[in-house]
């Protein structure tokens, strides 16, 4: 078979709705579903082909190329530093409750420790001679349900809920299985490049880039030759993906899946010695519908379960791994692996990819000298907005004290002051001070603004006019257009902050 790998890069959050969290906690997969990539390019199928049947499985090309398990959209997973499309962790994995670095593999030997521990939820992938792991960062949204009539919430529709998405920046390999004769179509259907998946797209959600499209004759899922793993004594089988199987009444199950590898090798099998098993719940969304799919319990990725005394050979190891297992095979679920890991004993690392490392080489542009200039309006707006609330502080904490000053003294403070923010200058308040009779001059001295007197203080607020506002306002910087507090900004409001403090004394002495 063909396989057509790509790149899926998230421009917006992805919301690939899992069964878990409360009911108003929207929680989505750490992977992006196979099945989601199958339903937008079956829209883009129906789009491009105008395709007029209601029932889009009485088209044989469609069911062909969507339905029929010949073609398969695998999962996307994570990708790694090197760009390799990474695994699901494997539950039969254990470590010590605080040791990261050592990961003990049980379905090889038990070992015996102290306190075991699952490794938990994530990717790995082998490179540079270890394992790493590789979590996938996520984004924590707050919604409120509104009234889509009024466009706001009411009393009756007014309830807080979540999203829980994985979130922008990052990179997911997804790679399509098909015929020869299906491969130009299908790379076709991956363009344009740009194409939103999942939930709530209409509020931000769902905005995907596709690139590195690349086609392959021979591609191994596993990476490892069959004949590497070949055995006369045992098998293992390891979930890349959820398995969905039935029990003999028809029934969603999670048993292990002996009679279906039985019946695709013509063996009998007993029971495994070991397994590693998890399970899950399997939903989704189907838009022509407008519904949910029915709920669909499924063997968890990550499952290992070992059978002894059983020989298998290469081909047969290639018969597994290209064909899979269980129902829903189009949509990504029941890939496997056979015979994969041999060691008891594995050396791990976690792999902390920060998100503005990744996004530092997709920084906006500015495409037009309007839009830097509506930039740098953006960011002096916040700037201000930050300075009127450091003012809002700076008024109750700035009172005068032992207050001798009159009130026609303050009012012409104030009325300097006024002058002096017009001009954006100190000089009016320069010529005041040089300009005060003695027994005015006393009473300022006698007047604490804070430690000092208030001419004095108002006189050093002036040489420094960003001393009062301390480390607190920071600059503004969007994109390469970077807002600072000028001597001109920093100036207005210390002259504002004079003003202000003269004014509430002055409503102070009339309240005495």
């Amino acid at each position: 078979m063909k396989a057509i790998t790509f790149l899926l890069r998230t421009k917006q959050p992805i919301l690939a709705t899992s069964f878990q969290g409360d009911p108003n906690t929207d929680v989505s997969y750490s992977y992006i579903p196979g099945s989601m990539i199958r339903g937008a390019l079956i829209g883009r199928y129906l789009n491009r082909y105008q395709s007029q049947s209601a029932d889009i499985l009485t088209d044989e090309k469609v069911r062909h190329l969507f339905f029929d398990d010949s073609t398969c959209y695998l999962n996307a997973y994570i990708s790694s530093q090197e760009e390799k499309r990474t695994y699901p962790t494997l539950i039969s994995w254990r470590r010590e409750k605080d040791n990261e670095s050592e990961i003990f593999d049980f379905s090889v030997d038990k070992t015996k420790l102290e306190s075991p521990k699952a490794v938990g939820e994530g990717f790995w992938i082998e490179e540079e001679g270890c394992i790493k792991l590789y979590p996938v960062d996520r984004r924590l949204n707050i919604h409120n349900l509104r009234e889509r009539s009024k466009g706001r919430s009411t009393q009756n529709e007014g309830e807080i809920f979540r999203y829980d998405a994985i979130d922008t920046g990052q990179n997911f390999q997804g790679v399509i299985l098909c015929n020869d004769c299906d491969e130009k179509i299908i790379r076709d259907l991956l363009t344009p490049l740009d194409i939103w998946l999942g939930g709530s797209r209409s509020c931000g959600y769902g905005h995907i880039q596709i690139s590195q499209i690349h086609s392959y004759s021979s591609w191994d899922e596993v990476g490892i030759s069959a004949e590497s793993r070949a055995s006369s004594h045992t098998m293992k089988i390891t979930l890349l993906s959820d398995l969905i199987i039935r029990d003999q009444q028809g029934q969603y199950t999670v048993i292990p899946p002996t009679n279906l590898v039985s019946e695709v090798l013509g063996i009998h099998l007993d029971e495994p010695a070991n397994a590693f098993m998890g399970s899950a719940f399997i939903g989704g969304f189907n838009r022509k519908w407008g519904l949910p799919l029915p709920q669909v319990l499924a063997i968890k990725a990550g499952s290992v379960f070992v059978y002894e005394n059983i020989h298998i050979s290469p081909d047969q190891i290639l018969t597994l791994e290209e064909k899979g297992l269980g129902e829903r095979r189009a949509e990504g679920f029941g890939r496997i692996a056979i015979n994969w890991n041999s060691k008891k004993r594995l050396i791990a690392k976690k792999v902390e990819i920060k998100l503005l490392t990744r996004l530092k080489d997709k920084k906006p542009q500015f495409e037009t000298p309007e839009s830097r200039e509506l930039a740098i309006k953006i960011g002096e707006r916040i700037l201000r907005r930050r300075l009127e609330q450091l003012l809002l502080e700076k008024i109750e904490q700035y009172k005068l004290e032992t207050n001798k000053i009159t009130n026609n003294q303050l009012s012409r403070l104030i009325i300097v002051a006024r002058q002096a923010l017009d001009q954006n200058s100190r000089e009016p308040l320069d010529t005041l001070f040089n300009q005060l009779t003695k027994d005015t001059r006393i009473k300022y001295e006698a007047t604490k603004l804070g430690s000092h007197s208030l001419q004095k203080t108002i006189q050093e607020w002036l040489d420094s006019p960003g001393k009062w506002m301390g480390t607190k306002i920071q600059n503004i910087s969007i994109d390469d257009v970077t807002y600072t507090l000028t001597d001109s900004i920093c100036m207005e409001y210390t002259l504002r902050l004079i003003m202000t403090i003269a004014k509430n004394a002055t409503k102070d002495k009339d309240n005495e």
